[in-house]
């Protein structure tokens, strides 16, 4: 119990340290937090993030709300207008509404020379990049981490599909490699996870929760000597309970716990990384 307490709070003290030192940090380049519209020339459109250079020369990156209206098009060299909340600590903003104000010049008419010579400012590619990797509907992650009761020490890979059924729902099946003075473990973890926000949040960490069935390959060899023997492993089933936080660009610290399997970790502290 008293290392359950201990890594529940490294781990929330953790993550509330390193969100607030990237909150003090000053990487926006974008319009001031307090002006709800943007209007500007479009730089670049995906599916998920919009860039917009404003008549300043200033370069907004927008992430859409979930109902947000947008046209079916968003030409680069269009005007456009953006209706959008506060920025978070990377400047970035979820729109609500765009809507054209004009379409792109045409071959030979005037153009915005500025739009087109103006280089993008690399963090606002950066952080472009970072929604676009987590929006992808499959991603590989590898992870690793350390065990309790019995001590051990993990390592394995892990996949992330979706959305599924809805845009917070994730399925994340993994398999874990675990040994230690006397115990090898091996399981094979299908697990689905909630996210507390979609990946176009506001902010770079979003918490999660999850839960799903383990396949659990269990040896223990109390005499002396390593012997390693795959036939003499004993099968097991049990419920995995977990909770963490991820970040933008794929890293994720978690805790998670195996019921209804005795000879399984009670606790389990991993930190890893989606691709």
């Amino acid at each position: 119990m008293r290392v359950l307490i201990l890594a529940c709070s490294l781990l929330f003290v953790s993550t509330f340290v390193a969100v607030s030192a990237e909150c003090q940090e000053n990487t926006s380049s974008s319009q001031p937090a307090n002006n709800n519209a943007v209007e500007g020339t479009i730089v670049s459109s995906t599916r998920n993030t919009l860039v917009v250079r404003t008549d300043d020369n200033l370069y907004q990156l927008f992430t859409y709300d979930r109902n947000a209206g947008r046209p079916a098009s968003l030409a680069p060299g269009a005007r456009a207008r953006v209706t959008a909340g506060p920025a978070d600590e990377n400047g970035t903003r979820v729109a609500s509404n765009v809507t054209l104000v004009s379409a792109p010049a045409l071959s030979g008419a005037s153009v915005d020379k500025g739009a087109q010579a103006a280089p993008v400012p690399e963090k606002v590619r950066e952080i472009e990049s970072d929604i676009k990797r987590e929006s992808r509907r499959w991603r590989i992650g590898v992870r690793a981490g350390a065990a309790f009761d019995p001590e051990l020490f993990s390592f394995g890979v892990q996949s992330q599909i979706g959305p599924i059924l809805h845009p917070r729902v994730l399925f994340r099946p993994n398999a874990e490699f675990a040994f230690g003075e006397v115990t090898d473990l091996i399981a094979l973890n299908f697990e689905g996870v909630y996210r507390f926000s979609a990946a176009n949040r506001t902010g770079n960490w979003t918490p999660y929760v999850g839960a799903g069935p383990a396949m659990i390959f269990i040896h223990q060899n109390f005499q002396s000597g390593r012997q390693i023997d795959f036939g003499n492993f004993d099968y097991e089933t049990g419920l995995n309970v977990l909770a963490g936080v991820q970040s933008r660009k794929g890293t994720f610290v978690e805790l998670k716990t195996s019921l209804y399997s005795g000879p399984a970790p009670k606790l389990r502290v991993i930190i890893g990384y989606n691709f």
